[in-house]
């Protein structure tokens, strides 16, 4: 493999494991981060205890505050900042940017003020065109990825060239890519995700069990595609591993920010000090606001994301949530389903 620069902005845990995954495949990583003392630590010691604990960062990525030397003659920038930061991080960045190089995004979420998705502000800020921003989502817990556990995740583009060149840099034998070429799809699973698992966890921290958990995960999935499918998506995305695959992981698993969150909620602990304890950002909190608006703008029902959107900005308890959305109308499944996704529904000959 041809050794490549990459940068990656910035040094949370996702961005810190996605740099441990190019420097694993002999890339030269620049891993940007506004504080200097996390810079330190990393270039140092090879850990970045805030995010990571005690994980062992290799010695091949270099931590630096400086932008200009972080995306000076790299092939490829991976953009990993949170979604309330992205426009920022872009724009600071665009100065440095080539034309030529390589852009794509790991972060899951929409812009609260406009409701766009992560890809479009970037390409607003670098001046570029959209389809020349790709996106990587999929289950990928970062805690996981850093102890080279197999993890497999997909690559979106609509330019199928630039897609397997981003494969290319980031595939080894623990972290498998595919490519995908409905970003869409891609981006509204990886963002609505994040509000399903804050359900699952206020579901398991109010002890409703396994049946109201996977229930909540499969009509989780019906919101997911109802909104996509509005927006211009694939449904065969929600069937793979942005979709589905990323769902499963962000709703069954404690390393899960979100899931954490939903659990201390359910707690009664307020919204503020939730977010205080978790200490880094919980991006199903901002998603929660931005689909419920979007879910108005586009005409969508959904209905888990009207009720979390309650919970956390209007006070309502999360034991009458449930019962809100366990004591709706009578409807059926798949007819609704395959309308809203835009599928085609076959019914069995009558015998």
């Amino acid at each position: 493999m041809k050794r490549s620069k990459v940068a990656v902005l910035v040094a949370g845990s996702w961005g810190t494991a996605l740099a441990a995954v190019l420097a694993d495949n002999d890339h030269q990583v620049a891993l940007w981060t506004r504080s200097a003392s996390q810079a330190e630590e990393i270039n140092t010691r090879h850990t970045n205890s805030r995010f990571l604990g005690d994980a062992v960062i290799s010695d091949r990525i270099e931590a630096t505050t400086s932008l200009a030397d972080a995306l000076a003659d790299a092939e490829m920038i991976v953009f990993v900042a949170p979604s309330a930061a992205m426009r920022e991080v872009a724009r600071a960045a665009a100065p440095y940017i080539d034309e030529q190089t390589l852009c794509v995004h790991a972060t899951k979420g929409f812009e609260s003020e406009t409701l766009k998705r992560m890809s479009t502000i970037i390409a607003e800020e670098l001046g570029r065109p959209e389809e020349q921003v790709a996106v990587l989502s999929g289950p990928s817990h970062a805690e996981e990825v850093m102890r080279k556990l197999p993890t497999t995740v997909a690559v979106a583009s609509s330019v199928q060239q630039l897609a397997e060149r981003v494969q290319d840099l980031f595939i080894n034998p623990y972290f498998r890519v595919y490519t995908n070429p409905d970003v869409i799809g891609v981006e509204v699973a990886g963002a609505i995700k994040n509000i399903i698992a804050l359900g699952a966890g206020l579901s398991d921290g109010l002890g409703f069990g396994d049946n109201a958990k996977a229930a909540l995960i499969t009509r989780g999935l019906a919101e997911i595609g109802r909104l996509g499918a509005a927006m211009g998506a694939n449904a065969l995305t929600f069937a793979g591993l942005a979709g589905v695959g990323d769902l499963i992981v962000t709703c069954t698993s404690q390393h899960s920010r979100n899931w954490r969150a939903g659990s201390l909620l359910a707690q009664g602990l307020p919204l503020a000090e939730v977010l205080e304890r978790m200490g880094m950002v919980v991006e199903g909190v901002r998603t929660t606001r931005a689909a419920h608006e979007l879910a108005q703008r586009f005409e969508v029902d959904m209905p888990i994301t009207q009720q979390l959107n309650k919970v956390l900005f209007q006070d309502k308890q999360p034991r009458e949530a449930v019962e809100a959305l366990m004591g709706r109308g009578r409807t059926h499944e798949i007819e609704n389903t395959a309308k809203a996704w835009g599928l085609h529904q076959s019914r069995p000959p009558v015998i």
